[in-house]
């Protein structure tokens, strides 16, 4: 019967012309009365709630209700046949949607912007591996990102990895999710993040909308998730990995990954990119259409990333009890597809010089052998204040990847007053445009040796131009604010998602509004006393 129903030509609402509806849009539809009649009629309504919840704002302007939990508002006892179950479930949709006239929802953004921007919202975070306890590029940008939420006025809890995370962040909660390494890349925690503790978790919070990170295996989870819930969901792009996998493993895989990340980011209601390459790069690969993608603005923490933390005896640590001697840094995740075998070619090509490297990652111990016997320091782990002296105590930042989205580490040094000398590739370009290379930092085509080798020593052989170079950095740094970045999401970005979120709703919902008009006839209406 209801696949009858779906499937029946209806009009549109406007218009008498008969139309068959997509379908897209019947699979979900007909799932969602299913469950209703199922549910209702033989579970009763306390079950059905938990698969299809209600969900609301604040606002009385804007509330959206799943159509098992329309049916699960009535009483069982009441249904005394299928067919007055019927009746019932198009009478309780019907109210729902708003059966004085069956007008249209009203729209997300109120006409003055800031009250809609104003209003607070519950954000539900899935972030894999964690920001928490797994150093990478975007653990300061989920952190700030958190701190802001939460100074804004929202509600928020985050999921991630089970490992070192704290119970609460700036007031957001968070749940931990039991994790397994990957299978290629050891140190990288994975998790699914669907147990019926995490759903029952976000079901309780009532989420307004779930922003997952991506790529990853917790992505499938909140994706389920704002399914199940039937709330927007909201995908950032933070890892390329098509560009790793054929650094380790089979080259052939690299389409299949595409094929993953086209699926999972065409369910997601919105995604963010943090670089202007990685756009190009979704549509060159049709991931998703271009006005489906927004850009999350680069940040740094410039009070924590200062050149005042330059430090004397940081130096001497990081050059190996040599503090007079020009000294190269490198801050980040040692991995394969890092392309830090680079840096060995190059350091063959400057004598006299040091290299420092700060960080960790399962590349370590070949870059370790790589640079034995060379005047190289392998320092581990920093974070807090010992980090921000290791970035200001260098003379200048030497960045060889190629895969970066953004390149993190760029902007920290940058915002340290130390300069960089980096690939041009990826996200970096966004970082140090075409129109401010050679004044902020150096930008060297990817591969070409002498070209980084040359900008390095032009660096190194003047201290004026260096110490000119890092200034201007700073000063272009000072502008990448965190809490702007974060506000433009907030208000902006998970208002769009919302919205279109709403509009595929109404797809799925006017099939019932036209139920609703076949078995509520609307009431005779008296005009000037003419009966109309």
């Amino acid at each position: 019967a209801i696949k009858s129903i779906c499937f029946a030509k209806f009009p549109p609402i406007s218009s008498s012309s008969p139309t068959e509806y997509p379908p897209r849009i019947l699979p979900p539809l007909s799932l969602s009365l299913s469950l209703s009649l199922s549910l209702c009629y033989k579970l009763g309504p306390e079950h059905a709630v938990f698969l299809a919840p209600t969900r609301s704002t604040n606002s009385s302007t804007h509330a959206t209700t799943s159509a098992a939990s329309f049916v699960c508002s009535f009483v069982r006892s009441e249904v005394k046949d299928s067919a007055s179950l019927v009746s019932r479930v198009v009478r309780v949709a019907a109210m729902a949607i708003g059966a004085d006239g069956l007008e249209e929802a009203p729209p997300l953004l109120l006409d003055g912007e800031e009250a809609a921007y104003s209003r607070p919202r519950r954000v539900a975070l899935f972030v894999e591996p964690s920001p928490f306890a797994y150093i990478s590029g975007y653990k300061n940008r989920f952190q700030n990102f958190i701190k802001h939420l939460r100074e804004m006025g929202d509600e928020v809890i985050v999921v991630t990895n089970h490992e070192g995370v704290p119970q609460e962040f700036h007031g957001a909660k968070v749940i931990g999710s039991w994790s397994f390494p990957c299978p290629l890349y050891g140190k990288v925690p994975l998790s699914l993040a669907l147990s019926p503790r995490i759903i029952s978790e976000v079901a309780k919070f009532k989420p307004d909308i779930i922003h997952a990170s991506s790529p990853g295996i917790m992505v499938f989870g909140a994706l389920a998730i704002a399914k199940l819930l039937s709330v927007p969901l909201v995908m950032s792009y933070h890892t390329h990995v098509p560009v790793y996998i054929p650094r380790y493993t089979f080259s052939w895989l690299v389409e299949p990954m595409w094929q993953i990340i086209r699926f999972l980011h065409r369910a997601a209601d919105l995604t963010l990119v943090p670089s202007a390459a990685i756009s190009k790069d979704f549509e060159t690969a049709h991931v998703i259409s271009a006005n489906r993608i927004r850009l999350w603005n680069k940040g740094v923490d410039s009070a924590s990333f200062h050149p005042r933390f330059r430090s004397h005896e940081m130096r001497v640590r990081l050059s190996d009890g040599e503090p007079e001697k020009p000294l190269i840094i490198h801050v980040g995740r040692f991995g394969r597809e890092k392309n830090l075998d680079f840096l060995k070619t190059v350091m063959d090509r400057l004598p006299g010089v040091r290299i420092a490297f700060i960080g960790d990652g399962p590349y370590r111990a070949e870059l370790e052998k790589m640079f034995e016997g060379m005047p190289a320091v392998f320092t581990g782990m920093m974070q807090g204040g010992e980090l921000s002296q290791a970035y200001a105590s260098g003379d200048v930042f030497v960045m060889p990847s190629e895969s970066e989205t953004l390149g993190q580490v760029v902007l920290e040094s940058m915002s340290s007053g130390v300069p960089v000398v980096a690939v041009r590739a990826g996200g970096i370009p966004d970082i140090i445009p075409e129109d401010v290379e050679g004044r902020t930092s150096f930008l060297f085509a990817p591969g070409d040796l002498d070209d980084c080798v040359g900008k390095i020593r032009l660096l190194l052989a003047d201290d004026e131009f260096r110490g000119d170079m890092g200034r201007t950095a700073r000063a272009a740094m000072e502008k990448c604010d965190w809490r702007a970045a974060s506000k433009t999401i907030r208000n902006e970005f998970y208002s769009s998602a919302i919205d279109y979120w709403r509009k595929k709703q109404a797809e799925i919902v006017q099939p019932l509004q036209w139920l609703a008009q076949m078995f509520m006839p609307a009431p005779d209406r008296v005009t000037g006393g003419i009966k109309q």
